[in-house]
């Protein structure tokens, strides 16, 4: 299956991506088919150079069924050349199992402590 990606480039903590075409198997950084452009994350979001990208071989490649990643798919999608839906997962920030019992736990301490709080007032009123 053939992908396009980013594979990094650049220093230590200063990265630099380059726009390539890969078969998915190949590593990141590693052997590519072609290389359609670049990504500088380091440069301004408005600088017109932060991306380049050579729209005729993305679109070819986009023609033959290569599948971009979603960083990748972002940038086209900003270029002009392919629709990108954006994802919503909001299974995934719902509590998890521990969570909820120890909420519950938590809830079922305060209620014990509330309880035992109105029957000490209530004691001291009644005599």
């Amino acid at each position: 299956m053939v992908v396009i990606r980013l594979a990094r480039g650049g220093a230590k903590k200063r990265p630099y991506y380059y726009v390539v075409v890969a078969d998915s198997a190949s590593p990141r950084d590693g052997r590519y088919i072609e290389q359609i452009g670049t990504f500088n994350p380091m440069l301004k979001k408005d600088d017109e150079t932060r991306v380049k990208l050579e729209l005729e071989r993305c679109k070819y490649w986009l023609s033959v069924g290569a599948q971009p990643t979603d960083r990748v798919a972002r940038l086209l999608d900003a270029a002009g050349l392919m629709k990108r839906t954006a994802s919503n997962n909001p299974e995934k920030s719902k509590p998890k199992k521990k969570r909820l019992e120890r909420e519950a736990a938590q809830a079922e301490k305060a209620a014990k402590a509330a309880e035992a709080a109105a029957a000490a007032a209530a004691a001291p009123a009644s005599e």
